[in-house]
């Protein structure tokens, strides 16, 4: 299949070693679908790019984002994205115990984190997962997760959601895109999209990641659940 310029989904490679960017250079270069369109070796340098790839018409669709690197690092750098470009899907790149790390990047709004021992398949469909807004995670370090999460939002405002919200956000702890949602629930991408932002907002969460981990690990959202409507 032939994928146009505008088809492809634009990835910005942040990472302070040069041969884990080249080497994600590389993987990436093979998949047709996909176009990296820059490589930062900083938080500082990512930002400077994003803005300048902005002006082009060229805003890239996910980060790859190294979270280990010099302040600014990956959390701090993943906050600052997300704060200026919501639309920017953030995949952390992590080694298998850096869990605490991982869990500052969700909560900073990455949509999800790949292994640094990833093969070229894992990192494709990485980038491809958080582009369709999929739940993507390691099912070990899934499980650590969701054990450590405590309390998650508060009662009172889980209850501000409307039924269809928690409709929703019963659809994002399984897994499932924005499109997939959508079709579901016989609703646009663009409402199924607006539905998942007031979720986020409403429960003072930074991610669909996030909200997908905490709904997986509380047992009340069923089918049966009645939120008071907003």
């Amino acid at each position: 299949m032939k994928f146009e310029q505008d088809d492809k989904i634009r990835v910005l490679i942040v990472d302070d070693h040069a041969v884990v960017r080249e080497g994600l250079l590389s993987f990436l270069a093979a998949e047709p679908d996909l176009e990296v369109v820059g490589d930062a070796e900083s938080g500082t340098r990512a930002l400077d790019l994003l803005a300048g790839l902005e002006t082009e018409g060229q805003r890239p669709d996910v980060v790859i984002m190294d979270l280990q690197m010099a302040p600014p690092d990956g959390i701090e750098s993943t906050r600052r994205i997300r704060a200026r470009y919501d639309d920017v899907e953030v995949v952390a790149l992590t080694s298998f115990a850096e869990e605490e790390r991982i869990q500052a990047a969700l909560a900073a709004g990455a949509a999800g984190y790949l292994l640094k021992d990833a093969g070229a398949d894992e990192v494709a469909a990485a980038v491809r997962a958080a582009h369709r807004g999929e739940l993507q995670l390691d099912p070990a370090i899934t499980r650590r997760l969701m054990s450590s999460i405590s309390g998650g939002p508060r009662p009172d405002l889980v209850a501000e959601l409307t039924p269809r919200e928690i409709e929703v956000l019963r659809l994002v702890g399984a897994g499932k895109a924005n499109k997939q949602i959508a079709a579901e629930l016989i609703i646009s991408e663009r409402t199924a999209r607006t539905h998942v932002s007031h979720i986020l907002r409403k429960l003072g969460l930074s991610s669909r990641t996030q909200a997908a981990l905490w709904a997986m690990s509380e047992g009340h959202l069923d089918a049966e659940a009645e939120p008071r409507p907003s």
